[in-house]
């Protein structure tokens, strides 16, 4: 299993026609994880996804990877490449600016595009108190929030 210590990603940079294809094979599953994941942290923590509070679920998902997906890394490991995406939110634009996604996603190798397959998205669970608990949740980020590793 890879982790931070053994991959080496290539900087951030802006996406290009391969990474708009490996997104784009699974922009369904994308979209469907994004609501399932609001929905999931809207019973235990609102806090998660509170930067889309008002916002529907239709317009959450309202974006295209063509136009939306605003910069890439990835890294290459024994089974492929790990890619990691920062998708921006149209519908979120609130006094901390834009809103950002991390996606990360998985092409296996010796097939192209059509194999990619979903990982996770990265649902910040942060400043921990004394006792190690987080006190804040954060799944929208900022387009100031670095494109870094992430294992959800």
């Amino acid at each position: 299993m890879a982790d931070k210590s053994t991959l080496e990603f290539n900087e951030a940079h802006a996406p290009k026609e391969n990474s708009f294809e490996a997104f784009g094979n699974i922009a369904d599953t994308i979209k469907t994880e994004i609501k399932k994941s609001r929905a999931h942290w809207d019973a235990h923590e609102p806090k998660m996804w509170s930067r889309a509070k008002g916002i529907s679920d239709a317009e959450l998902v309202n974006f295209t990877f063509e136009k939306d997906l605003v910069s890439v890394r990835s890294a290459p490991t024994s089974y492929g490449t790990i890619i990691l995406g920062k998708l921006r939110l149209p519908a979120v634009n609130d006094e901390e600016g834009e809103g950002f996604v991390h996606i990360r996603i998985h092409d296996p190798p010796n097939r192209g595009n059509e194999d990619v397959v979903f990982h996770s998205i990265w649902t910040d669970e942060g400043s921990p108190d004394k006792d190690g608990k987080p006190t804040t949740w954060r799944a929208i980020q900022t387009l100031n929030t670095p494109l870094e590793f992430f294992h959800e």
